[in-house]
């Protein structure tokens, strides 16, 4: 099973491609200002029984140009097979969009780096048939955010950078620096970015620090915070139901976005129950379980969660 912090180094392309702009600057090439966007299949499995399956496929249509693929690979350690698995990505895309594709790896230490930015040749006695050159970003070329106020100027790409420094002595001058520029912004937008790095720098030191800064901006009542005081006070002064509710809802969608990080599978009827669901004891306790379940029946065992006296968010 593949790493949460493997996940987030190509799902955030999908889930927040305002960093595809920063990205390309880092590596030096132009980004048009205004481009169309979808993520395609990552499966690039033949007819034979041989599974292949890429990170994250992006096709982007560009307001003054032709559309192109981008195809993101998270790698987080050499490993020789991708020498001829990546080559095989780039000429399935091609030739299954024909569409002209770039191959970026993301990494998060310089020697993976420097290896995956090795172009890959086929070649025999002198002559190449197929070379690939992926793009690379990583330590090396990615800036060290650690001002609060560039933080919050672009949190997505504040937050990419943190998961791939996330082994960077620097490190916790960069969530520092993320979690002051956070408390900037709107609660609900800085909020996937809160969930966003808690699940994908879990189990590390990285993870411990983010988790030690959480304890003063978790949303979670019960927990005795400033963020939870704040959420507090607000309901007191009457804050409006639909801002409760979409509180509710992202609680619920980070709650599925951790069990299908951890390849969790969650059935249908199951998805709606997590969805509907309001009370915020209870997404606290499922979000918890969501991070160490291997199945979705453990979610919901253990002994019922006490009423908080109110059915809805508040």
């Amino acid at each position: 099973m593949v790493s949460s912090a493997h996940e987030g180094l190509h799902r955030i392309f999908q889930e927040r491609p305002e960093i595809l702009a920063p990205v390309f600057r880092v590596l030096g090439l132009p980004f048009p200002e205004k481009v169309t966007l979808d993520a395609l299949t990552p499966d690039v499995t033949e007819t034979r029984p041989l599974e292949r399956r890429i990170d994250t496929v992006l096709r982007i249509g560009p307001s003054d140009g032709d559309d192109f693929l981008l195809a993101v690979e998270a790698q987080g350690a050499r490993k020789p097979d991708k020498e001829s698995s990546w080559p095989y990505y780039v000429a399935h895309l091609q030739a299954k969009y024909r569409l002209p594709v770039l191959l970026l790896v993301v990494c998060q230490d310089l020697a993976t780096a420097k290896w995956a930015a090795s172009p890959f040749d086929c070649a025999v006695r002198g002559w190449t048939t197929q070379r690939t050159h992926p793009l690379v970003v990583g330590p090396d070329n990615l800036p060290v955010i650690t001002d609060s106020r560039t933080a919050a100027e672009n949190p997505a790409m504040a937050a990419f950078s943190a998961l791939a420094h996330a082994r960077s002595r620097r490190i916790d001058a960069i969530l520092e620096a993320l979690g002051r520029g956070l408390q900037q912004q709107d609660p609900m937008a800085a909020d996937y970015f809160y969930e966003f790095l808690d699940i994908n720098l879990r189990g590390t030191a990285a993870g411990d620090k983010w988790r030690e800064i959480l304890s003063f901006v978790s949303y979670f009542p019960g927990r005795g915070t400033v963020r939870e005081t704040a959420y507090l006070e607000g309901k007191a002064e009457g804050k409006a139901e639909g801002e409760i509710k979409g509180k509710a809802e992202a609680r619920a969608s980070m709650i599925l976005r951790a069990l299908e990080v951890r390849g969790v599978d969650v059935p249908g009827d199951v998805r709606e129950h997590i969805a509907a669901c309001t009370d915020p004891y209870t997404l606290s306790l499922w979000f918890d379980k969501a991070l160490v379940v291997t199945t979705v029946e453990e979610l919901f065992a253990g002994p019922p969660a006490p009423s908080t006296g109110t059915s809805d968010a508040s």
